[in-house]
């Protein structure tokens, strides 16, 4: 299995010129995407199969004529141009997904000039792969990545062995651990997310914390687009110590009081009560931010969460 050389991946720079002004809802998830997007670029396109070298990340939006904007999950700009576009599915292909894929390249392809190929990365539980949709005379094709003929639990004992013997963990194992949700075998993909992290979290001294970082934001990224609400919290619980943990909470908040304060200084309140609680900060914690971030008493700011916290 072939591995990243841990090369630099650039972001492009380029300014959207028809990027609406308007708020199009931005989501605490964001930074840990950007992050692990860097990384797929970076380490783990070429684990998956995917040919190519990387040379920047590629706008995720599409503004089309009828005023709404499709997201993509992640696109690349590959050296010879071309776009390699990335798609996360954790039920099945349908012909539905197929026509949306291939909307996403028509559009992406006119405004960018540019030739798009898809790649479907599937979740270990999908059953149903549908990899082409007839249209018309034409043949739409997207390709199909999944490892089902790895099995995580297998990896997982594999690990825990080596440890147990004492050895030490070595980089190719960290970035298998990363493509667990992507495996055959009959763990639940949650469970091998947490299992994941856990590895990661003990492997000081093994990794740079940049890189320890930047894995737990491509496991945070899978348990976003793979897992249920209850496991997801489990995950934000396991992550929420970490310095990404700590980041994510700032960047939400942060973003959260922007969406708010477009709307006035009372939506500014409401929607970092709100913020808060979804990432999990504490009543008095956010008492203390409305407080500090507001100007306000700690009377004023006790009565203005207790308002939102529902």
């Amino acid at each position: 299995m072939a591995y990243g050389t841990g090369g630099c991946v650039k972001e492009d720079i380029r300014k959207d010129e028809e990027k609406p002004s308007e708020n199009q809802g931005l989501h605490h998830e964001d930074l840990a995407l950007k992050t692990a997007a860097h990384y797929f670029g970076e380490e783990l396109l070429p684990a998956l199969g995917i040919s190519g070298i990387v040379e920047y990340i590629a706008p995720t939006e599409t503004v089309k004529l009828e005023a709404r904007q499709m997201y993509q999950d992640f696109n690349y700009v590959m050296e010879d141009r071309s776009w390699s576009h990335l798609e996360f599915e954790s039920d099945s292909v349908t012909d539905e997904d197929l026509r949306r894929f291939r909307e996403y390249e028509a559009a992406v392809s006119r405004k960018f000039g540019v030739e798009v190929v898809t790649y479907v990365i599937c979740s270990s539980k999908v059953k149903c792969l549908k990899a082409q949709l007839k249209v018309g005379i034409n043949t739409y094709r997207v390709k199909i990545v999944r490892l089902k003929g790895r099995n995580a639990d297998l990896l997982f004992r594999r690990l825990e062995e080596k440890r147990r013997r004492g050895e030490r963990l070595e980089r190719a194992d960290f970035v298998s651990v990363l493509l667990t949700p992507l495996m055959s075998g009959e763990s639940p993909i949650g469970e091998r997310i947490i299992k994941g992290m856990k590895i990661l979290r003990d492997a000081k001294g093994a990794l740079s914390a940049e890189e320890q970082e930047k894995m737990l934001a491509v496991l945070y990224t899978f348990a976003d687009k793979f897992v249920s609400e209850k496991e997801l919290n489990q995950v934000k619980e396991m992550i929420a110590m970490t310095k990404l943990g700590k980041l994510l909470v700032d960047d939400g908040i942060e973003k959260g009081i922007e969406r708010g304060l477009e709307q006035g200084l009372e939506q500014g309140m409401k929607a970092l009560t709100e913020t808060c609680k979804e990432l999990g900060v504490d009543f008095r914690q956010t008492v203390e931010k409305v407080k500090i971030r507001f100007g306000i008493s700690e009377e004023e700011a006790q009565e203005a969460v207790r308002k939102y916290w529902q």
